[in-house]
């Protein structure tokens, strides 16, 4: 059998009881014994008459006297001991069982964790010492392994559902070609084509998801990569990347970009600003407009992408947040990855920003990302 940390905690505090009691006892022993000590300022041949008759010498029965005082004292010190260390070792060993109740409520709810009960919590209700601590910290962990377990599922499920589509398109177009006998080269070209473009849509679905797996693991917990950047920057970066769609359909572009500097993962405010500029792109008109801007006041930093696009009630707005949702069709075309404001919320929330979207009266959309400013007072 092995020993319990109960048990420990209780013999600790025995062994320390009944030490720190016998010191007592000794300590009131020698001091009454000190002051009993027979004295000299007797006259020699000075005695005593004793009630039996016996006639003693006064010091011999002084000797006698502090003697037998010693030894009640002694002994009925070593009896209190005794019942003393009784009772505190039976206390010790109760309050070490109360205090030691969170142990087993986590070891009792780590018992019962599996990927079906992973709302189990202790939500611990007593006293707020360092127990308590230990069981919120446990919770907290709790939460974020839920939050990993949801965002797995999340991935998973959203892959394998919008995979489907560029794989049936690939297998349809490989399985008609073939089952073509008098097919020729041309038709096999354009069937390659086919794939192509459908395995590069499912390429960048899965960078999207793995983007947004990665944002929504980053949420409530200190970034794994930290630098300083400018949202400035990266959206010049992602206007330059989308310079030939922007000619393609001829939109004009208004820029009013301004240093916004923010610490946090240059990857993923690279591909917040990216998806930003894209979505303002690829959701237009012909001949539409597109603006950009940023800027910060020293404790928040912002970047504001707007464009004329297709007509998008306010209360609509929620929704656009949703995985593989835009506004007015509940799937996405081939255009997209139907992530984009998904990861920018993502993105915003590891980083402790906000996001906010303002469906303009006409058609399109008005982004507005707001970041902590790199040049923000740290907190103390």
């Amino acid at each position: 059998m092995r020993p319990t940390l109960r048990l420990r905690l209780t013999l600790l505090n025995g062994v320390l009881l009944v030490g720190a009691g016998a010191i007592l006892v000794l300590l009131a022993w020698l001091l009454v014994r000190d002051a009993l000590r027979p004295t000299d300022e007797l006259l020699p041949g000075t005695t005593v008459v004793l009630a039996d008759g016996r006639t003693l010498d006064a010091g011999q029965w002084q000797r006698q006297l502090v003697d037998a005082a010693s030894r009640e004292l002694l002994l009925k010190g070593l009896v209190a001991l005794l019942a003393i260390s009784v009772v505190g070792v039976a206390g010790a060993y109760l309050v070490a069982g109360r205090a030691l109740r969170p142990l087993h409520q986590v070891t009792a709810t780590a018992r019962r964790l599996g990927e079906a009960t992973l709302d189990q919590r202790i939500r611990w209700s007593g006293v707020d010492d360092e127990v308590a601590e230990l069981a919120e910290t446990f919770d907290a962990m709790l939460d974020r392994i839920a939050a990993a377990f949801e965002a797995q599922k999340r991935f998973v499920a959203n892959a394998s559902h919008e995979l489907r589509t560029p794989l049936a398109v690939m297998r349809t177009e490989i399985d008609v070609t073939l089952s073509d006998d008098e097919a020729d080269l041309a038709e096999y070209r354009r069937m390659a084509d086919v794939v192509r473009d459908a395995s590069e849509r499912a390429n960048a679905l899965v960078d999207a998801l793995l983007v947004l797996a990665r944002s929504e693991a980053q949420a409530g917990r200190r970034l794994a990569r930290r630098a300083e950047c400018d949202l400035a920057v990266g959206t010049a970066n992602a206007l330059a990347a989308m310079s030939r769609e922007v000619e393609r359909i001829g939109l004009k572009v208004q820029t009013e970009l301004r240093p916004a500097p923010v610490v946090g993962d240059p990857g993923l405010l690279d591909r917040l600003a990216g998806n930003l500029v894209e979505n303002a792109v690829r959701y237009n008109h012909l001949h539409g407009r597109l603006w950009v801007r940023s800027g910060t006041d020293g404790r928040r930093s912002w970047l504001v992408v707007g464009n004329t696009g297709f007509e998008v009630a306010q209360a609509d707005v929620p929704g656009l947040f949703e995985p593989f949702r835009r506004g007015g069709q509940e799937r996405t075309g081939a255009r997209g990855s139907g992530l984009g404001l998904s990861i920018v919320r993502a993105v915003c929330d590891a980083h402790g920003g906000t996001v906010a979207v303002l469906a303009r009266p006409g058609g399109g959309l008005e982004v507005t990302v707001t970041l902590p400013s790199a040049d923000a007072p740290a907190a103390t």
